[in-house]
C-alpha cells in the first residue's frame, strides 16, 4: 500500500531527488529510472532485529548495541547512508562515543572538498543550467551513469528562460564505457565526442585548461588527443554565453583526481575572465550530500575517509545500499540498516530501520546542494526511524533505560 497515491514523492534513488514520482506510478511501479524502479520495488516489512544472528527484540538488540559500543576504545560510524535527521543522529551517537565518522562515499567526496577548501570553486545549480547552459562539457561522466534522468530533467527540456534548449551543444571530454545516446538532441544532432581513457585525463584537462589560458603550447597531441582538437574546444568554452563543466567525482577514480578537478574548476575561472561559465558536480547517492553538510555544520569540518584498521567496533548505516557492508573481517559491527539488508556473515547487531523516502518521511540536500527535499514515506511501515533507534542506544549508553 502506497501513502496517497495521488501525491508527489522526492525519489532518493540519487542525488537529483527527481520529485515528479506519483504515487499512482510507485503503486504501479512505472518508472522510467531503473533506479527509481529498483528502490520502490524494496520490500522491508516482516524483518525482526538480530544479536550474534539470533532474532532478538528491541529492546535486547538495544542493549546488545550499547554493550559493544562500551567495552569500544575506538569505534567508527561508517556507511552513513542516510538522509539528514539520520546523519544528525549519528553525529550526535559520535560525539557520545568518541567514534570516528565516515560515509560509504566518503573517498570520492574527498576528491571535491580538497578542491573546495584549497582552491575555492564557481559552481553553478541544477536550475541555472537549465536555464541558461548553452554548451554543455562532460569531463570524463556520462552522468546517466549515475543520475539516469540528467537529460530529461535538466538539459532537452521544453523550454528555458535565456537559451534554446534544443540547440545546446553536449560535448564528451574522455571516459571509459560512457553512454553517449542520452546526449542526441531531440532533433538528432549527434554529440561531440572526444576520446581518451579515463587515465589520461589528467594531462588532457591541464591541456585543456593550458588553452583556455591562451598558453603557448608547441605539441601536436596530448595522451593520443589531436592538440588541435582541444584548441577548438577551447574557442568553443569562450565563445558560449554559459559554459557548463561537468564531472561525477566517482568516475574520476585515480590517484591524485583531485587535481584533475581542480584543473576542471581553474578553466571555469580562466573563463569567466571574458566570457561565463560554471563548473557542476554531478552523481549523490546514498544521501552523501547530506550527511556530508550536517557533519560539516554540526563538527566544524568534512566528513573523512575510513581507515577500518584504527577501529575496534562499527556502527554501519546503509538505508539505500542495502547490499553493502563493510570490509570483511571487521568486527563488531553493529548495523542499524536496510530491513532488506544481505549478509556474508550475521552481524554482531542488526536493527532494522525505516529508510527515508520509502518507509518513513525525511530530508535531503540534491546533488548541487541548492535545496533540500521532503521525503514522503512511499510505503510507510512500522519500523523505528534511525533518529529512534539510536536515542535508545543512547539512553542506555546513559544508564536511562533498564
Amino acid at each position: 500500500m502506497t501513502n496517497q497515491q495521488d501525491s508527489m514523492h522526492a525519489c532518493p534513488a540519487c542525488g537529483l531527488l527527481c520529485d515528479d514520482i506519483s504515487g499512482d506510478a510507485i503503486a504501479r511501479q512505472q518508472f522510467s529510472c531503473g533506479k527509481a524502479a529498483k528502490f520502490y520495488a524494496r520490500v522491508t516489512t516482516g524483518v525482526s532485529p538480530q544479536v550474534a544472528g539470533q532474532p532478538a527484540s528491541l529492546a535486547e538488540a538495544v542493549k546488545a548495541a550499547a554493550a559493544a559500543l562500551k567495552q569500544a576504545s575506538a569505534p567508527l560510524v561508517a556507511g552513513s547512508s542516510t538522509d539528514v535527521h539520520g546523519a544528525r543522529a549519528l553525529v550526535s551517537l559520535a560525539q557520545q562515543t568518541g567514534a570516528a565518522m565516515t560515509h560509504i562515499n566518503a573517498s570520492s567526496t574527498l576528491r571535491n572538498m580538497k578542491v573546495l577548501q584549497h582552491r575555492g570553486w564557481q559552481t553553478t545549480t541544477l536550475t541555472e543550467v537549465r536555464n541558461r547552459a548553452d554548451v554543455i562539457l562532460m569531463i570524463g561522466t556520462d552522468v546517466v551513469s549515475h543520475n539516469t534522468r540528467f537529460f530529461d530533467r535538466v538539459v532537452w527540456v521544453d523550454e528555458a528562460m535565456f537559451t534554446e534548449p534544443a540547440a545546446r551543444k553536449i560535448i564528451y571530454l574522455g571516459g571509459d564505457k560512457l553512454s553517449t545516446k542520452p546526449g542526441v538532441s531531440p532533433d538528432g544532432r549527434a554529440p561531440e565526442v572526444i576520446a581518451c581513457a579515463s587515465e589520461h585525463l589528467p594531462e588532457v584537462v591541464a591541456m585543456l585548461r593550458a588553452l583556455v589560458m591562451d598558453k603557448p603550447v608547441t605539441a601536436t597531441t596530448v595522451a593520443g588527443v589531436a592538440v588541435s582538437t582541444l584548441k577548438s574546444l577551447a574557442e568553443t568554452l569562450k565563445a558560449a554565453k554559459y559554459a557548463t563543466l561537468v564531472w561525477v567525482s566517482k568516475d574520476l577514480h585515480y590517484d591524485h583526481a583531485e587535481l584533475t578537478i581542480e584543473n576542471i574548476t581553474e578553466t571555469v575561472v580562466a573563463l569567466n575572465q571574458k566570457s561565463r561559465a560554471m563548473g557542476l558536480s554531478m552523481g549523490g547517492s546514498d544521501g552523501d550530500t547530506s550527511v556530508n553538510y550536517a557533519h560539516t555544520w554540526l563538527n566544524g569540518v568534512i566528513i573523512d575517509a575510513p581507515e577500518w584498521e584504527s577501529h575496534d567496533a562499527v556502527v554501519w548505516v546503509n538505508s539505500y545500499s542495502p547490499q553493502a557492508m563493510p570490509p570483511a573481517g571487521t568486527a563488531p559491527v553493529i548495523v542499524l540498516g536496510a530491513p532488506d539488508s544481505t549478509f556474508a556473515a550475521a552481524p554482531a547487531v542488526f536493527i532494522p530501520v525505516a529508510t527515508p523516502g520509502l518507509d518513513c518521511n525525511g530530508q535531503q540536500f540534491r546533488v548541487d546542494g541548492s535545496v533540500t527535499l521532503p521525503l514522503t514515506a512511499a510505503k510507510p511501515t512500522d519500523l523505528p526511524t534511525l533518529t529512534q533507534v539510536v536515542a535508545m542506544i543512547e539512553a542506555q549508553l546513559k544508564g536511562d533505560l533498564a
